[in-house]
């Protein structure tokens, strides 16, 4: 176990406790945001381009908001973590927040798929400079290794919460939304952006992105009362503080660092965006979704005008797929929940962070590409079929399908939670947020979630029909999942090992 002769364990002030709280709502929040677009971007895609599942058009723009977001959250976030070390963690923090909050309420009002690619990179800006601002902001206010591993540990479990969140979310949206309130764009904003069309004023995408406004409230009415952190505020009071670089996560102490690390959160990263974030782009191939879709557009009172029965027989199918897709994400973030707890259970009981890496990595490694492989082939016929009432969560079915999405989940994000423990460690208070961010958005955010829009153009190779393209995502899915998560168990052994106290200066 990991223990520690300078500092010991204390029970936590309410400042911390309130530290603590604002962090994993932060976290709970940064997935909460990431996760939409998995579940909105098929009807989005749909409305706002018109284009059909498969087609060219709709492939070319599911990779542009997949990946644009992604390397402009990677590029600035860069630039946020250096902020984060020259004017403190809690500022940053902050305004994170409040930047992926309200840019996700607004690409609710979308008009037209730029304005949704626009606001969903600055949600994406947010999100990325968000977790390295609190991960340097939780890991620099308690000095103790035990304490620090299990704070980490457990507020970035609140991630997977939000994943959960997220799933409820847009089933409820899906549900209920037709009786919501009506979403329109104001008057004197319509000459600009222009309007949106009645017929979609109640869409449960729609709602799924204007719910990201709400980790900015309790911010708003807390922020007075967070501290900055100790250490760096220290540093900075006393002139000791000195300037971040980038060129200095390449010397010769921490180069092997930067590199290895950024290689392998793009590892984890990859494993996410090229596999299981596929999920809603291979659930219409499953053959109980597609007899679902059918039994219900048959009971269908269809107009009589060609159009205008083909536009409702879209609108519920793809009510169906959405909400078959969100019970599947549920499936995915209970795993990465249960992930993430076992890897803050475990932090502090094994010394070795390499170990402690592999122990997922391993199971993940033979799981994941059998996973996806089976996913079609089996075309979802279960072991057993048995609907289990959640509190709070609906139905959720348990099928082998949901077992695996499960499992891949648990092997997965579980190591997103191990670079949150391990990052602080490996740089001095005036480089963490820097370093920190090189791991985290130019490894995990610009070429971790590239492995989306490789999924997506190896999928979208002969321009499938939307019939095939489910299978294609599949099996595409299982051969990203086998070579990153290959590529990450050999990048291991050549991850630097760790003391328990943090970086010397």
């Amino acid at each position: 176990m990991l223990t520690s002769t300078l500092e010991q364990p204390t029970r936590l002030t309410s400042t911390q406790w309130l530290i603590c709280i604002i962090a994993a709502i932060g976290f709970a929040f940064d997935i909460y945001e990431l996760l939409m677009l998995p579940l909105i971007v098929r009807p989005a895609l749909m409305e706002l381009t018109g284009a059909a599942p498969g087609s060219m058009e709709y492939q070319l723009w599911l990779k542009r908001l997949f990946y644009i977001p992604a390397f402009a959250g990677g590029l600035v976030g860069l630039w946020g973590g250096y902020l984060t070390d020259r004017l403190g963690r809690r500022r940053v923090l902050t305004w994170s927040i409040l930047l992926y909050a309200f840019s996700a309420f607004f690409a609710g009002f979308s008009t037209n798929i730029w304005m949704l690619l626009v606001l969903r990179c600055t949600t994406f800006i947010g999100v990325c400079v968000e977790f390295v601002a609190a991960v340097a902001w939780l890991a620099e206010l308690f000095p103790n290794p035990h304490q620090r591993e299990k704070v980490l540990g457990y507020t970035q479990a609140f991630s997977s919460v939000g994943g959960l969140l997220v799933a409820i979310a847009n089933e409820l949206a899906g549900t209920y939304g037709t009786h919501w309130f009506t979403i329109t764009v104001p008057t004197f904003l319509s000459d600009i952006v222009g309007s949106v069309a009645a017929e979609h004023q109640h869409e449960a995408w729609r709602y799924t992105l204007m719910s990201g406004l709400i980790p900015a409230l309790p911010l708003i009415l807390i922020r007075p009362f967070l501290p900055e952190s100790p250490a760096w505020e220290k540093k900075r009071a006393t002139g000791t503080l000195r300037r971040p670089s980038i060129a200095e996560l390449f010397s010769p102490e921490l180069r092997q660092t930067t590199i290895v690390t950024a290689l392998m959160f793009a590892c984890s990263y990859g494993a996410a965006f090229g596999a299981i974030q596929q999920l809603p782009q291979i659930v219409p191939g499953l053959a109980d979704v597609k007899a679902m879709v059918a039994t219900e557009v048959a009971k269908l009172e269809l107009p009589k005008d060609p159009i205008a029965a083909k536009k409702k027989t879209m609108a519920k199918t793809r009510e169906i797929e959405q909400k078959v897709a969100s019970q599947y994400t549920k499936m995915q973030e209970i795993g990465g929940l249960l992930g993430r707890f076992l890897l803050a259970l475990f932090a502090v009981r094994i010394a070795s962070r390499r170990n402690l890496l592999r122990t997922f990595q391993i199971p993940g490694l033979i799981l994941m590409p059998a996973i996806f492989a089976c996913f079609l082939l089996i075309e979802n016929r279960t072991f057993f079929t048995l609907n289990l009432e959640f509190m709070l969560l609906g139905k959720l079915p348990v099928t082998t399908m949901s077992i695996g999405v499960l499992i891949a989940g648990l092997f997965t994000v579980a190591q997103f939670s191990f670079w949150g423990n391990y990052l602080p460690q490996a740089y001095p208070v005036h480089l963490r947020g820097t370093g920190e961010s090189f791991a985290a958005n130019i490894g995990g955010r610009m070429i971790g979630t590239s492995f989306a829009w490789l999924t997506a153009t190896i999928a979208g190779l002969g321009n499938p029909s939307p019939d095939v393209s489910p299978f294609r995502f599949a099996y595409t899915a299982a051969g990203v999942a086998l070579f990153v998560y290959v590529f990450g168990v050999i990048l291991s052994f050549y991850l630097p090992e760790q003391n328990p106290e943090m970086h010397p200066e």
